[in-house]
C-alpha cells in the first residue's frame, strides 16, 4: 500500500509553505491550491498605513494570512507597527503571520490556544471585553467575506469599516492539476484532501471530470463549515481538525495508521 499522499489545497504560497513542513514532518504532501490569489489595488493600502501612523485606526483585524501579506507589503520604507493598535486574527496561523511581518506580540489579538475553533466567533471572545465605542476599526480581507464580526463590534460602539487586500477567485485550470485530481479520485484510498477554506471546496467540482464520484474520498477540514462544504460536494468521510500545523500532523498520522496496519483477516 503507497504512502497516503495529503493534497494541500491552501492558496499560493501558503500551499508550498505547507508542503514543505509536511514533508519535513514526514509526510507526502503535494500542493494542489483551490483558491486564486490576486492583487489589490496599492492606493488604499498605503492609505491604511497613513492612518495606522498618525493613530486615526484603533484596531485592524486579519482575516487571513493572505490579508496580512497583501496589507505588510504595502508597508511604506522604516515604518512600524504602533504598540497602540491592535491587530487582531482569527487564529494562529494569522497570528503568528503578523508576528512575523513585525508586529509586536502584545499587540495582536486572537483566540485562546485551548479554542474549540479558531474563527471569527472565537476572536470576539478575545475582543468582547475591550472598550469598542467611538473606536476605529478596519476589516482587512479579500473580496466579500463574512460580516459577522464587524456587526458585533458595530453594536458595541465601534466604526467599522472593510479595506480589499487581495482578491479571490478559481484558480486556472492546468494538466497537472487535473491529473492529480484524477488519480485521487481514481484512488481515494491513497489520498486525503486538506481543506482551509469553504470558497475553495466549492470550486473544486469544476475542476473535476462532470460526475465524479467523491464518496470515497477523505478529507480533514480545519471548521464546521468547511467540513459541511465538503460533505455537500460528496464527501463521505470528513473530520474536523484544528488549524495548528501540529494538529494537522496529529490527524494525517491518525488517518495513515489503517493503510499501515490493516486489520488481520
Amino acid at each position: 500500500m503507497p504512502a497516503l499522499r495529503v493534497l494541500v489545497t491552501r492558496p499560493q504560497p501558503q500551499a508550498d509553505e505547507w508542503v514543505a513542513r509536511l514533508r519535513a514532518a514526514g509526510f507526502d504532501a503535494v500542493a494542489l491550491p483551490l483558491l486564486h490569489i490576486a492583487e489589490a489595488p496599492q492606493p488604499p493600502l498605503r492609505a491604511a498605513w497613513a492612518d495606522i501612523a498618525a493613530a486615526a485606526v484603533h484596531a485592524l483585524v486579519f482575516v487571513s494570512p493572505n490579508a496580512v501579506s497583501r496589507f505588510f507589503a504595502a508597508r511604506p520604507p522604516g515604518t512600524h507597527w504602533p504598540a497602540q493598535v491592535w491587530a487582531a486574527a482569527p487564529g494562529p496561523g494569522t497570528a503568528q503571520a503578523l508576528m512575523d511581518a513585525g508586529v509586536p506580540a502584545a499587540s495582536v489579538l486572537q483566540p485562546a490556544a485551548d479554542s474549540q475553533s479558531f474563527d471569527s466567533e472565537s476572536l470576539w471572545q478575545r475582543m468582547d471585553a475591550l472598550p469598542w465605542n467611538g473606536r476605529r476599526v478596519r476589516v482587512v480581507r479579500g473580496e466579500g467575506g463574512r460580516d459577522w464580526l464587524a456587526q458585533r463590534l458595530q453594536e458595541a460602539g465601534a466604526q467599522v469599516d472593510f479595506l480589499q487586500a487581495y482578491g479571490r477567485g478559481a484558480p486556472a485550470p492546468h494538466a497537472a492539476q487535473a491529473a492529480l485530481i484524477a488519480d485521487a479520485l481514481a484512488h481515494p484510498d491513497n489520498f486525503i484532501w486538506l481543506f482551509s477554506s469553504s470558497e475553495a471546496v466549492g470550486y473544486l467540482p469544476a475542476l473535476a471530470p462532470a460526475g465524479a464520484d467523491w464518496s470515497g474520498a477523505r478529507a480533514l477540514a480545519s471548521h464546521p463549515r468547511i467540513a459541511q462544504a465538503a460533505r455537500d460536494v460528496g464527501f463521505a468521510q470528513v473530520a474536523g481538525v484544528p488549524p495548528a500545523f501540529d494538529a494537522v500532523c496529529a490527524a494525517l498520522r491518525d488517518a495513515e495508521r489503517p493503510l499501515q496496519h490493516p486489520p488481520r483477516p
